[in-house]
């Protein structure tokens, strides 16, 4: 089938048939349309963006025809963005739509308020520092890709955020297990098209398996091409979007040598480069020893398809991984050699009461870790743009339900322990009331007050994404 007769204009299709997806295959078929027609839609696939290539494609074709004001977001977790980067460029190649790949907030956020940008590809960390900095507001988004947050690092700024994102703006999930995705379309895409909902099953059979980085994953062939040296090698990949990273790394003209992205012929190994669903990974096994490459956040998926494993070890890796751990040690040492951290024992006291201190310690650091730790910025590096000094808390609760002033202030100062000096405006609308107060806190502040009752009502508490207002006198209240 012509993937033009499913709705794509010709120049996503052309990217889209150059990644190497057909309109035979049944991602492409059912995917496609639906996307491309604006309707919401779930897909069940492995992790990674290969993946998205057939939903992205119809909603880009779908952007390109039409006229409506404000971008389209994909969010995907952080050590996927490359990844995603990729592929929405090749997707937006000839159609004339403005990509934004926000590696950070100062250029997206000049970009957002300048309306220079259609398509937005973000993770979730950064989308919540453009919410703040009113960059970024929901009420403005046409679509939004919504890709493995089974990955993601939490999802408290996904549920902040489509609170506020209309009716009409076109949802899609995906994600690598059926009952989250059901989750999710339950919860933000009603009445979406649920595709590739089959259970994931353990395929029979062992297979080796690499540790990797997703940008490190073509290098890594070169290494294990020394390590096996097998006679012959295939390496399957979901789509042809690093072919040619793969053949850089690989022999010329070695015709015991294969990049597939259908089925593997036989082979003493087979390389799978992305990970496989569990019919993919079947072939592979009765094509020879199959490798399974293992970026971060796939591991749980390879856990539920590969019943047997081992581990590889790739020289190298090993010792980049312990670098690594070298610069962090490093960069913990000279916090610590620079003065005493009052602050931070006083806070962790009452931990050290309940549980060993190394637990307290390994724990502060798998969270370190997972918020990106850095070293510490080199003198004269540029500073990014500093954070709004408030932020505007919204709570569902207004004038039509009797609140005060007074309410709001009890309810902070003594559930929420928010210090009185820090409230700022209270503004008491109808039907719901803002609050002016410190942005770095006001997260978490959400959190806190929501579900809380105020005048026999439980409210919705959330950040509100318009633009922070300048510090007001501390203490100030309307009335």
């Amino acid at each position: 089938m012509d993937l033009e007769q499913l709705h794509l204009t010709e120049p996503v299709g052309q990217a889209l048939a150059a990644l190497g997806w057909t309109g035979d295959d049944p991602r492409v078929r059912d995917a496609v349309p639906t996307a491309a027609r604006g309707h919401n839609l779930a897909v069940v696939a492995p992790p990674g963006a290969a993946y998205g290539g057939p939903a992205v494609a119809g909603l880009v074709s779908r952007l390109s025809g039409g006229s409506a004001a404000g971008p389209a977001l994909v969010l995907c977790p952080e050590p996927e963005l490359e990844e995603w980067c990729g592929l929405v460029a090749a997707l937006l190649s000839g159609t004339g739509l403005r990509l934004e790949a926000a590696r950070g907030t100062g250029r997206a956020t000049r970009r957002l308020r300048g309306n220079d940008a259609d398509v937005v590809v973000t993770t979730p960390e950064i989308m919540a520092a453009l919410a703040v900095r009113g960059a970024l507001k929901g009420e403005t988004l046409r679509a939004i890709v919504i890709a493995g947050p089974d990955r993601w690092a939490g999802a408290d700024a996904l549920v902040s955020l489509m609170q506020d994102v209309p009716h009409d703006c076109q949802r899609i999930v995906l994600a690598s297990a059926a009952e989250q995705a059901a989750e999710l379309v339950e919860r933000y895409a009603r009445r979406a098209l649920l595709l590739g909902s089959e259970t994931i099953h353990q395929v029979p059979g062992a297979v080796r398996t690499v540790g990797v980085s997703w940008d490190r994953r073509a290098p890594a062939l070169g290494a294990l091409l020394e390590v096996l040296d097998p006679r012959s090698l295939t390496v399957w990949t979901a789509d042809r979007a690093a072919h040619a990273a793969i053949a850089a790394v690989l022999p010329v003209g070695d015709d015991s040598i294969h990049i597939v992205t259908g089925d593997a012929p036989r082979s003493n190994v087979v390389v799978a480069f992305d990970p496989p669903d569990s019919p993919r990974l079947g072939q592979l096994l009765q094509a020879g020893e199959v490798v399974l490459l293992v970026p971060p956040g796939t591991e749980r998926y390879v856990e539920r398809i590969a019943g047997t494993r081992r581990p590889l070890r790739i020289p190298g890796l090993l010792e980049a991984a312990a670098d690594a751990a070298v610069t962090r040690r490093s960069t913990i040492a000279r916090a610590i050699d620079a003065g005493r951290p009052e602050r931070a024992l006083f806070t962790l006291a009452p931990l050290f009461e309940r549980y060993d201190a190394t637990a307290v310690a390994a724990a502060l650091y798998d969270l370190w870790v997972d918020a990106g730790a850095a070293a510490p910025q080199p003198a004269g590096a540029a500073a990014a743009p500093d954070l709004p000094a408030t932020a505007k808390l919204f709570v569902g609760v207004g004038k039509s339900d009797g609140a005060t002033p007074n309410d709001l202030v009890a309810v902070l100062t003594k559930e929420v322990r928010v210090a009185r000096e820090t409230i700022g405006r209270i503004e008491i609308r109808e039907a719901y009331s803002l609050i002016e107060l410190p942005a770095p806190e006001v997260e978490r502040i959400a959190s806190a007050l929501n579900g809380a009752t105020i005048r026999r009502k439980r409210v919705v508490a959330r950040v509100d994404r318009g633009p922070a207002r300048p510090a007001s006198r501390a203490g100030g209240r309307a009335r």
